[in-house]
């Protein structure tokens, strides 16, 4: 008896010694102690025994098991290390995979209008201004010549505050004019760009909407400076040299004598292209700033005179970009962005 299992013990021991793979080291596991294993077996013939043999063959199979599981332990160490290390040698971090796509947020073509006006405006000596969104009547209509009777001071126009003493939303950024001439006397060059309201809505108006308003003044300012002054912008916004650009007679309270400003342009039913082409298309309104408005900022008129003009943001924008409705430009819509907005790192590349 004690030779069969000193033979057994050296016949699973060879197998240990010989297996390659976890998978073959288990199967020997189960060949030696599973149910009907080599040393299992063994271990079941000890009930025929007599009590004295039992306790010596029970003695001598523990110790061939105890063996035989530091054995298996051991090889499985072994095995398992030589896995993991050749798995290390084949596999590797692929580090040059991309990374994960992130969306870049985009300029709104107004921002983006806003800006390249501005900077236009600021080669030519302006500086900017800026004032509040709510204003008085004063500052918004009183001090720019506008009379009690003009339709622009009613309802159907103008958003009053209920209850605010007669506080309302600037229809226009012409009083950052006079606020700005309450603090600095001329001469002086600013543009106002900011936000403006009406009581408006279709697709060509909104309730708020976006303006830049400028002012000069100086001594002996006159027409011809306020010409060159908008013809120069025009070409350099459209960036066409050669753009036509005339002067129409108009009326507005503070400026006298006053002016529609005209583009070239082609246009048929189904675009309209900015140049040369026969046809004509208004961008902004200007003038010779009025003397009333000169005497509510407290400027001597006789000693200074100058030009104002404004222009509407989202039309410039409109034209240049291809925009068809007005509206798109709140309605916050990603895909509209993605089409027709900016990326501010392209504009950091310009500067």
């Amino acid at each position: 008896m004690s030779e069969e299992l000193e033979n057994l013990e050296k016949q699973i021991e060879e197998k240990i010694t010989n297996a390659t793979t976890l998978d073959e080291l288990n199967s020997i596991r189960v060949e030696v102690f599973g149910k009907k294993g080599l040393i299992t077996n063994h271990l079941k013939s000890l009930t025929e025994l007599p009590e004295n043999e039992r306790k010596e063959k029970g003695k001598k199979i523990n110790n061939v098991k105890n063996k035989i599981n530091t054995l298996l332990q051991q090889k499985n160490k072994n095995l398992s290390d030589s896995e993991i290390s050749q798995k290390l040698q084949k596999e590797q971090v692929d580090i040059t995979l991309s990374t994960r796509p992130f969306e870049e947020g985009k300029l709104n073509p107004i921002t983006q209008t806003i800006a390249e006006v501005s900077t236009i405006f600021q080669k030519m000596g302006f500086e900017t201004a800026l004032g509040p969104d709510i204003e008085d009547d004063y500052h918004n209509f009183t001090a720019l010549n506008i009379p009690p009777e003009h339709p622009a001071r009613q309802l159907h126009d103008t958003f009053y505050l209920k209850g605010k003493n007669n506080k309302l939303l600037r229809t226009h950024t012409s009083p950052v004019q006079i606020r700005t001439l309450e603090k600095k006397k001329p001469p002086l060059k600013i543009i106002a760009p900011g936000r403006t309201y009406r009581a408006d809505s279709d697709i060509t108006h909104t309730p708020m909407f976006h303006q830049v308003e400028g002012l000069c003044l100086d001594k002996d300012i006159n027409m011809s400076h306020l010409k060159g002054c908008i013809m120069d912008f025009c070409r350099e916004f459209f960036e066409i040299n050669d753009l036509p650009v005339r002067f129409r007679p108009s009326f507005f309270p503070f400026t006298e004598p006053s002016a529609e400003v005209d583009i070239g342009c082609f246009k048929d039913k189904k675009k309209i292209k900015i140049g040369s082409g026969g046809s004509w298309l208004e961008i902004m309104g200007c003038g010779m700033v009025h003397t009333k408005v000169l005497k509510y900022s407290k400027v001597d008129a006789s000693k200074y005179q100058g030009f104002a003009f404004g222009l509407g943001v989202e039309r410039l924008a409109m034209l240049k970009y291809g925009i068809s409705d007005l509206r798109s430009f709140f309605d916050s819509d990603i895909k509209w962005l993605n089409n027709f907005g900016f990326s501010i790192f392209e504009n950091i590349e310009k500067i």
